[in-house]
């Protein structure tokens, strides 16, 4: 469990399955994702990311964003390997309702720190599409810094766009 602000970092829980729902079946949401993250969201894939992260008490990677006892959205590091294997990327999303607060930069700030203390890493990564200026905020104030626009990079909702890259590395 990692505290940050008002939030709290944790593992899923099962019981989490109807919160994730509510907030991630949202197209807007979606949009600012991988294809991987399924749009409509349904209770069947709740149960199942909450089971499969459940599982994960040894060294944690993926986490519920918890406000006031409810998830309202997720964060989490996809470790590389091979020549990568010093770098992880970061990931996250909070439900619409919770935008504009603050929080998503806590958690990124946080987990950031996690990172660098609880894996040997050396760097965290992050790409942002280019058509989403308010995670790419949220990463700057994280202490990201903007490397790089890789152009073309993107393909999603039958749209071809840039990605703007985003790194922090251990001080």
């Amino acid at each position: 469990m990692i505290e940050a602000g008002p939030l709290i970092l944790r593992p899923w829980k099962l019981s989490d399955a109807e919160a994730l729902v509510r907030h991630a079946n949202n197209r807007k949401i979606w949009l600012n994702l991988r294809d991987r993250f399924p749009h409509p969201y349904t209770q069947a894939d709740a149960r199942a990311w909450c089971a499969l992260h459940a599982a994960d008490t040894n060294s944690p990677h993926n986490f519920a964003i918890e406000f006031q006892g409810e998830a309202i959205g997720a964060i989490g590091l996809e470790f590389f390997t091979d020549v990568h294997r010093k770098t992880a990327e970061i990931g996250y999303w909070l439900g619409e309702p919770m935008w504009g607060r603050g929080f998503a930069t806590a958690a990124v700030k946080a987990v950031s720190e996690y990172a660098f203390a609880a894996f040997d890493l050396c760097r965290l990564q992050a790409t942002v599409f280019q058509w989403n200026p308010a995670s790419a905020r949220v990463l700057e104030k994280a202490g990201y810094t903007m490397e790089g626009r890789l152009r073309s990079y993107i393909f999603k909702d039958n749209l071809v766009c840039d990605a703007l890259m985003y790194a922090r590395v251990r001080q």
